[in-house]
């Protein structure tokens, strides 16, 4: 079935490419844009993203890799992304 139109990707070809990139990289996140890449196309008007989005859940291999799963629960409690209090220059008291 073609999924997108515009450039001739089928629900096949999203598969296939799904498979190659998880043979070549067990732990690669698989997106829409790594794919048109893997198939040497870009996007062109996106009227197909519902249904290439559709394809791309039903690949069993899409599934996250179980390394990277559960790293937010991981983070419980930190929402300053590792940096230090105060490491902006506005909230810096003011030495003169």
């Amino acid at each position: 079935m073609i999924v997108c139109h515009c450039t001739q990707i089928s629900d096949y070809d999203i598969k296939a490419a799904i498979d190659w990139m998880r043979a070549a990289d067990p732990e690669t996140i698989i997106t829409p844009g790594k794919i048109y890449h893997a198939l040497g196309k870009r996007a062109d008007c996106g009227g197909c993203m519902p249904l290439f989005l559709d394809t791309m859940r039903g690949c069993d291999n899409l599934a996250v890799p179980p390394i990277l799963r559960g790293l937010k629960a991981n983070r419980t409690g930190v929402s300053h992304e590792g940096r230090r209090k105060g490491h902006r220059v506005s909230q810096r008291s003011a030495t003169v």
